[in-house]
């Protein structure tokens, strides 16, 4: 088993808060993306951090009141790995879950990648490292329940077909 692999499957085992530790010299990698791009590419929060902070205050189905959410606009992290062909993305979280989403939804709305709410980093145990939020209080029609699904949590991978 490949030493990347190893940490993969040691920090899910042990409930770990991202899928690789944080060594000295380098940062966990929270998210990869893979598919239609050259090779696989993998970001850490540092290198979403650099992409663009954006802050968004919206309620969710998941949560009371409208929590503060901060992190990356999806449409500038897509922005990073050139011409895509594809139509949709698939989102997948650490617990399995997946969902097929339109790339049109992060150019049209402001949809965040987004990795804390109400000021606190979010861990795997509270729907981290990222979460996909949508602007559903200043957009009405993203209140539809077709839009809920899209709302990955635990998101850790990208997969453009």
């Amino acid at each position: 088993m490949k030493r990347r692999q190893f940490l993969k499957a040691a920090a899910a085992a042990t409930g770990s808060a991202l899928s690789l530790p944080v060594f000295a010299e380098s940062e966990p990698v929270i998210l990869e993306v893979s598919g239609q791009v050259e090779a696989t590419r993998t970001f850490t929060l540092s290198q979403l951090r650099a992409l663009g902070v954006t802050s968004l205050e919206t309620s969710t189905a998941w949560t009371d009141g409208a929590p503060e959410f901060e992190g990356v606009l999806g449409r500038n992290v897509l922005d990073t790995l050139g011409p895509l062909s594809s139509s949709h993305v698939t989102a997948l979280a650490l617990n399995d879950y997946r969902a097929d989403i339109p790339l049109s939804d992060f150019y049209e709305y402001d949809v965040l990648f987004a990795w804390s709410m109400d000021g606190e980093m979010m861990t795997r145990r509270d729907k981290g490292p990222l979460w996909i939020v949508y602007p559903r209080d200043n957009v009405p029609q993203l209140r539809e329940e077709r839009y809920e699904h899209r709302w990955v949590w635990q998101l850790n991978r990208l997969i453009l077909p």
